[in-house]
């Protein structure tokens, strides 16, 4: 019965449909107007591919009912805890999904990465001491190949939950966003995974606990160690990166569990997520073992914060950003991550609609790395219902500073920092970023000038003549300026 319904060709359908809503949602994904579309569609292939492994396992009852009423009850109350598992699970995603804020949605996403590492080292786990049960050994001998995956799935798995864990608790304000540099991380992290990869080979030739379980446990270490070392302005490629490797986990335990369904997600998110991680290094024209090795990033420098005030600057207000604005022809917004500290999305959309009942017209620049996950910003302002015709990404925005009136920059620093055009010696240097200092009025919301940005760098773009400082709490500052407007 069992060999029966491992090749049920309407099982395999099955998973096959489900694996096209997949990509369908991954589509959907790729663009804001389309998001909604994607999402149904990933729940739909969730739905058919959980719905498929439970129908697929009835007839297992049947059979042992008729052998074994004892069995049978056991089989009984098995499919009767996962269902009950299964509702736990899905009330706490919805009460979680209803309640969370917009602007905490990074540290929601690591805290959902973490899980899916920590089901894929259980599954290992399960898979481990019971092989039987899994169909992947003979008289206690596991098969080379479901050693491999085993030992594979289990690494990637607890490097996931572990890194997920200190990301989150880095976004979540936990743990400070400055990178703890251990004195010689890079022999300790490079011997670590060395002796996670020899100990996977070894695996292969002898299952013994010690093994497996030593493997584990380095693998929750070098997710510490990978993690820690990197600050804040990289924790964009951070998330991306955990995401991929959720995926590869989920990928290796799908061939453990020999289900397609897993195989196919788990590859799809893995390369995405790759990909994703590609993207944002390219965008901060970084490479992606530079990120790896230990990020630039961190908190408010004292140095860089002193020398920055004994700089002159011009302080504006409330009225006069009003005023400027209200006599533009063009307005070009650019959100970072002080927005969402300020959860100011929603006001910020007032203030343009009165903006753009003055006849000005407003659009919104988006970098890639803005926020702490990729899509934050567009996240944060699809909540605050900004039509997405308004919404622009670097490339397809950055040429119209030089004939836009006015460059409104709330709560974003290092992506307009010109330093990392000019400054060989800076940490952000070759980063593209917006070349807001082109426009001919900057309005700068900034909570003081005794701080500096993520990456710890001084802003050019604060002294300029061209620049008036709003030194405020984003929100409230817009607030004002929304009531100038009247």
């Amino acid at each position: 019965m069992e060999e029966a319904i491992a090749v049920n060709p309407w099982a395999s359908l099955a998973y096959l449909v489900a694996g096209v809503c997949f990509i369908l949602a991954l589509r959907g994904l790729s663009s804001p107007t389309s998001s909604q579309r994607g999402n149904r569609f990933g729940m739909i292939g969730m739905t058919i591919a959980v719905v498929t492994t439970l129908v697929t396992h009835a007839p297992l009852l049947v059979t042992n009912f008729a052998e074994d009423s004892y069995v049978a009850r056991l089989d009984t109350v098995t499919l009767i805890e996962i269902l009950v598992a299964i509702g736990i699970g899905a009330t706490i995603g919805i009460v979680t999904a209803r309640r969370i804020a917009m602007t905490a949605m990074p540290q929601l996403v690591a805290a959902f990465h973490s899980l899916v590492g920590m089901a894929a080292v259980l599954v290992a786990g399960a898979a481990f001491l019971n092989p039987e049960a899994f169909g992947i050994a003979v008289a206690g001998q596991i098969f080379t190949q479901s050693r491999i995956e085993m030992g594979l799935g289990v690494a990637i798995g607890a490097i996931t939950f572990s890194g997920s864990v200190i990301a989150f608790l880095k976004l979540n304000g936990n743990m400070g966003g400055k990178p703890i540099m251990l004195p010689g991380r890079h022999v300790i992290n490079l011997a670590v995974l060395a002796g996670i990869l020899g100990l996977v080979a070894y695996f292969t030739q002898d299952q013994s606990p010690w093994v497996f379980w030593t493997i584990t446990g380095l693998s929750f270490a070098i997710g510490f160690l990978l993690i820690i070392p990197i600050g804040g302005a990289d924790m964009p490629v951070v998330v991306s990166m955990l995401n991929s490797y959720s995926g590869w986990a989920a990928a290796a335990m799908g061939f453990t569990l020999h289900n397609t369904a897993m195989i196919i997600t788990g590859a799809l998110v893995g390369s995405s997520g790759a990909i994703l991680s590609y993207i944002m290094c390219r965008a901060m024209n970084r490479s992606f073992i530079s990120v790896i090795a230990g990020g630039f990033g961190g908190d408010s420098g004292g140095g860089a914060a002193a020398a920055a005030t004994d700089r002159p600057w011009k302080r504006g207000s409330a009225e006069d950003a009003a005023f400027l604005m209200s006599q533009a022809e063009q307005v070009i917004i650019v959100p970072g991550y002080g927005m969402a500290v300020a959860q100011a999305q929603h006001v910020l959309r007032e203030m343009a609609d009165k903006l753009k009942e003055e006849g000005v017209r407003v659009k919104y620049a988006i970098h890639p790395v803005a926020g702490r996950m990729p899509g934050h910003m567009n996240v944060l302002l699809a909540e605050a219902n900004v039509p997405y015709d308004e919404v622009f990404e670097l490339e397809d925005i950055n040429s119209e500073f030089a004939q836009t009136d006015v460059a409104f920059i709330i709560g974003a620093n290092d992506v307009v920092n010109p330093a990392a055009k000019t400054d060989k010696s800076s940490p952000i240097y070759g980063m593209p970023v917006f070349d807001v200092n082109k426009a001919k009025t900057v309005l700068f919301i900034k909570r003081s000038m005794g701080g500096v940005g993520y990456a710890g760098v001084d802003n050019d773009v604060f002294y300029q003549d061209n620049t008036m400082m709003l030194l405020a709490d984003a929100k409230k500052m817009v607030e004002e300026i929304v009531k100038a407007l009247g």
